[in-house]
């Protein structure tokens, strides 16, 4: 009988992990770990020194006695706990009276605006979508007021509303012959509308561009089959594209809303340092109640209000919509 010669099948060698080698695997795993927090540190500390210190001293000085015989050593005043939210909350005083118009001011210019900048800014997107002759030089230009900066824009407006030399009335008194003389568009009643003229043609770029950027991710398709069914150009835009932007819509109504409610440096650069009654708006009242009156300690308690009102106002706004959305994917 022969024997076969069986050869020894060798096995795999396995690979012992060294003690070097596994520290450097959990170096290189702890810094792929640790880069985004270092990308994200330099605007982690701008927001702390630009927003949350001074948002931090706004609180602490809404609880002193801060007036300007404590200007140089801000510190050493003493604390009045709640009467400075209770002097601003007393509506019976003329310092609450003057807030809470102001405050109704406020909310009634900040939906005006709103409203106006969504509805101008989503029909010139709906309506730039088409392909023809100009509509790159159509976008271009709809973006110049966004593109401007603000103390430009609104210097430019405060010339236009001049009385005697003015654009807006020489071209509605003096040419279309409105009205039996020139009005006053920075005083008075009128002051509201002008406001709200500049708010509007500053904020809708904004919602145009917003609105513009969402359709893009509407299929051409949906269209195109609503329109073999016979849909017009309403029920498309009612049924396809509001539906379709809506989670885009959500964002852009609160943006617009924390803007325009915020805004001081429109108010401020049109009227100056004081507001007529009718465009009295909160941020602008905030600011005289402190600078002028140099009452620190309440213009504070009025910031604190503000911002309470500011961040209920969101939070709602977010459980709505996002109650809004399960219902709706359901």
């Amino acid at each position: 009988m022969t024997q076969t010669a069986v050869t020894p099948t060798r096995e795999p060698a396995v690979r012992k992990a060294t003690p070097g080698g596994a520290r450097t695997t959990r170096r290189s795993g702890r810094r792929r770990l640790a880069l985004p927090y270092l990308l994200l540190l330099p605007a982690l500390l701008l927001e702390l020194l630009v927003h949350l210190v001074p948002m931090l001293m706004g609180i602490a000085m809404s609880f002193k006695e801060l007036t300007q015989f404590y200007i140089r050593d801000w510190a050493s005043a003493p604390w009045s706990g709640l009467d400075n939210f209770s002097v601003s909350l007393d509506f019976d005083g003329a310092v609450g009276q003057s807030l809470l118009k102001s405050f109704l001011t406020t909310c009634q210019f900040t939906l005006l605006s709103v409203g106006l900048c969504w509805l101008l800014g989503t029909a010139a997107a709906i309506l730039l979508q088409e392909n023809f002759r100009g509509r790159g030089f159509l976008r271009t230009l709809f973006l110049v007021p966004y593109a401007l900066p603000v103390y430009a824009a609104v210097i430019t407006w405060a010339f236009m509303f001049q009385r005697d030399n003015g654009l807006i009335n020489h071209v509605l008194h003096d040419q279309l012959g409105m009205g039996d003389s020139p009005a006053f568009w920075l005083i008075g009643d009128n002051s509201f509308w002008a406001l709200l003229a500049v708010s509007v043609w500053k904020g809708w770029p904004f919602a145009f561009l917003t609105v513009m950027a969402g359709l893009q991710n509407i299929p051409r398709d949906m269209y195109e089959a609503a329109a073999l069914d016979g849909a017009g150009i309403w029920k498309q835009i009612r049924h396809i594209t509001l539906p379709s932007l809506r989670s885009v819509n959500q964002v852009l109504v609160l943006v617009l809303f924390l803007w325009t409610f915020n805004d001081f440096n429109t108010p401020f650069v049109l009227f100056g340092e004081a507001a007529p009654e009718a465009a009295d708006l909160i941020s602008l009242h905030i600011y005289q109640s402190s600078f002028q009156t140099w009452n620190f300690g309440t213009g504070s308690a009025m910031s604190v209000l503000l911002l309470l009102f500011l961040l209920l106002v969101t939070g709602v706004y977010l459980l709505l919509t996002s109650r809004g959305r399960k219902t709706s994917d359901v």
